[in-house]
């Protein structure tokens, strides 16, 4: 996602000066491509550029690229502005915009719904949260990576609702895979199935990108299993805390862990299908 995203800025004219991996080499081929430099380290990033996105797996990595002390985005960070588009935590958002404005910097969230292409394309559907004035600052920015941008409000709460998207999504994607699955079991034709379930009250966005790839068994990932898994966990998790029962999400969730513990969750989320289609992975 970083990556394409740095390509979509560098062909709308920005110069996208400095690039880092924690697997040096995925940063080496990028900056050759796109002309920026390689950084072995994260203080580099912060010295070469004003505005930082960063895109990383979870909470610990988020909390760790924002260290307060060692090698971190934070040194040197007076007057810069991040844009963190993690699927993390709201607390960590929050925690993060308090460590940037410990040193002058600022924090942005802009959580994304949409995947690789999108990236690539400027069509990403882009949630923000944080410092009203730190947004308009950098929105034209942002504008050239989406095709809608929202502000949603004070820190952590795009990452709530980015939870919630990705928590209704999930449910869908699983029991999408239930349907076709039961569907195969009972000898249905699955595309006479997934053209009925695209014309009545069974459709939905994830049938649309996820249906035929569960029929057919194609999982090449665009957003993995194992993140479903902690995704779901984090609305699971909001849930607990307002003292709500949501046995959907729990369920779903359990279903996500499932498939990561059968050794499954570098596969597509569309990869929970093998879990119900009879003969897979049961």
């Amino acid at each position: 996602m970083g990556g394409n995203m740095a390509r979509r800025l560098k062909d709308c004219g920005y110069a996208v000066t400095a690039v880092y991996d924690v697997h040096a080499p995925v940063a080496t081929e990028l900056a050759a491509e796109i002309g920026a430099e390689a950084c072995a380290r994260l203080a580099r990033v912060t010295e070469l550029a004003d505005v930082v996105f960063t895109v990383v797996t979870d909470d610990t990595a988020q909390l760790a690229v924002f260290a307060e002390s060692g090698d971190s985005l934070l040194a040197g960070a007076k007057g810069k502005t991040f844009v963190n588009c993690a699927t993390i935590t709201p607390s960590t958002h929050v925690e993060v915009e308090r460590r940037a404005m410990a040193v002058g910097a600022r924090s942005l969230e802009g959580c994304m719904a949409s995947s690789i292409p999108q990236a690539r394309n400027g069509t990403l559907y882009l949630m923000c949260g944080g410092d009203k004035e730190a947004f308009e600052a950098v929105k034209p920015i942002l504008e050239k990576l989406s095709s809608a941008l929202r502000y949603i409000g004070t820190a952590g709460k795009a990452a709530q609702v980015k939870a919630l998207v990705n928590m209704v999504m999930n449910i869908n994607t699983a029991g999408l895979a239930e349907g076709l699955g039961l569907g195969a079991a009972l000898g249905l034709d699955l595309d006479m199935l997934r053209e009925v379930f695209a014309q009545t009250g069974a459709n939905s966005q994830v049938l649309k990108t996820d249906g035929e790839d569960m029929q057919n068994r194609a999982h090449d990932c665009f957003f993995s299993g194992a993140h479903a898994a902690k995704d779901s966990g984090i609305a699971r998790k909001l849930g607990e805390g307002v003292g709500l029962k949501l046995p959907l999400a729990v369920a779903t969730h359990e279903q996500y862990e499932r498939m990561v513990k059968l050794g499954l969750g570098a596969l597509d989320k569309s990869g929970i299908a093998e879990l119900t289609f009879k003969g897979r992975h049961g």
